[in-house]
């Protein structure tokens, strides 16, 4: 029996094939499970938490008949989303400095995604300096905002 994939394994098959799209390398859409699987030496599964992250992160949608797909530029990732409108909200005072967010889940809820997504954002916004995070208590908008 070959040796298991180590933890985390479909987390760099997803970035591979993240910086491949970015390079604009999958035209006509991305390759099979199979095709996929065979390349990066993994299990179909694997392979499927790897796409499923694209999906998540909007860089990826399936299309029934047809199969993977890279995200219409069009169509904004969710994470983009909920980062625009919390910036939005930020400075039209909505979100005044010192403010704490909606939790995660909060998030989650309003916005129909996985808290994966939410953290995304909030991780853009806190690497932006728009947020700070306090552990154990949430976050807030900086005072710099």
């Amino acid at each position: 029996m070959p040796n298991p994939s180590p933890r985390g394994t479909y987390l760099t098959i997803s970035e591979a094939l993240q910086a491949r799209i970015a390079q604009g390398a999958y035209p006509d859409g991305l390759p099979s499970e199979a095709e996929i699987g065979r390349e990066f030496g993994v299990a179909r599964t694997t392979v499927r938490r790897a796409l499923h992250a694209l999906e998540q992160a909007g860089d990826v949608t399936t299309i029934a008949g047809v199969g993977r797909q890279v995200g219409d530029d069009a169509q904004m990732a969710p994470y983009k989303r909920i980062m625009t409108d919390l910036l939005d909200r930020i400075k039209t005072g909505e979100l005044p400095p010192g403010a704490r967010l909606p939790s995660e889940a909060e998030l989650a809820d309003t916005y129909g995604v996985a808290r994966g997504t939410v953290r995304r954002a909030v991780r853009e916004l806190e690497a932006a300096g728009h947020v700070q995070a306090q552990h154990g208590v949430g976050r807030f908008v900086s005072p710099a905002s």
